[in-house]
């Protein structure tokens, strides 16, 4: 499994992360064998937020994982916080109440990566900056991050924290290519150069922090998978061709377009299928030339200037 060095630094991590959103749909026994086979399959990153399943998807995980004999300390445990019924909370007290709440679901004393889960515009970066402090000294998070932010709310967050971010979650998929978009279209009168998130990639990459791309086989917001959808009948052509081509799915090629972008990103997936994610394991192993790079992304529907 092709491993990326999170946030720049010597925390070398899986290029695909296994998502934990729908694991509270299954049984303990059903969980520990997905972590198991991720563990077997080079998978060692699962991605969690406090609001997933209610708490449930935490508790359901850390069932699975005393049944398997994968040891904590050989995996990487991240999850987030800061949403909550109706409104988004990055209060000191909120986040410390909720990286409490997450160790107490996942039985364990730390957490590798805390993240907040969006934006809140009445965040005050003293707040978190405390909170993180607390966090950090007690021993409780060794690293943090956040999720959806553009460039200018992580400079300004960052500029007051203690702590470098290493991570940015951002939605990122063949169907869904707005943070490269809008820099293939510099200095164009269209739709797509658009600067909607101040060119998020390239600070992201300049500032080594690693983006980690959510719904990376779907398309629009929570609208279901682009794959074998009538709705994008180029583009699946396009990734059946290079799937064909390297005897892989077309899932694994979909993931493997997204690991293909120099930026190093890691890509979270939350199938529950052990078939499916010992297919799109392989996207970590397979190669991909620059022109199918953009054979794929001119099939989702995309334009060069």
């Amino acid at each position: 499994m092709k491993k990326v060095n999170m946030g720049g630094g010597s925390n070398a991590a899986s290029a695909i992360i296994m998502g934990c959103m729908r694991i509270a749909e299954k049984s303990p026994q059903e969980v520990c064998t997905l972590i198991e086979k991720s563990a077997e399959l080079g998978i060692d990153t699962f991605d969690h937020a406090d609001i997933y399943g209610g708490g449930a998807s935490e508790e359901i995980f850390a069932d699975a994982l005393t049944r398997s004999s994968i040891k904590r300390e050989d995996i990487i445990l991240q999850s987030k916080c800061g949403i909550r019924s109706g409104y988004y909370d990055l209060s000191k007290d909120h986040i410390i109440e909720s990286a409490e709440g997450i160790l107490k679901r996942l039985h364990t004393d730390y957490l590798d990566v805390l993240l907040l889960h969006r934006p809140d515009t009445l965040m005050e970066p003293e707040e978190i900056a405390e909170a993180f402090d607390h966090l950090y000294e007690s021993g409780k998070v060794r690293s943090f991050g956040v999720s959806n932010m553009n460039s200018m709310q992580i400079a300004y967050l960052q500029s007051i924290l203690h702590q470098r971010l290493v991570a940015n979650q951002l939605q990122f998929s063949a169907a869904h290519t707005g943070i490269v978009d809008q820099g293939i279209n510099v200095n164009m009168h269209n739709d797509t150069g658009i600067d909607r998130d101040g060119s998020i990639l390239e600070y992201c990459r300049m500032n080594r922090i690693t983006i980690q791309t959510w719904s990376s086989l779907q398309y629009g917001f929570f609208e279901g998978t682009f794959l074998e959808n009538e709705k994008y009948p180029e583009l699946n052509k396009a990734l059946k061709k290079f799937a064909d081509k390297r005897d892989i799915s077309m899932s694994a090629a979909a993931i493997a377009w997204i690991l293909r972008h120099p930026a190093n990103m890691q890509a979270v997936v939350g199938t529950t299928n052990i078939v499916r994610l010992e297919e799109i394991a392989k996207a970590a192993e397979v190669s991909m030339s620059r022109p199918e790079w953009y054979e794929i992304y001119r099939a989702a529907g995309n334009m060069l200037p």
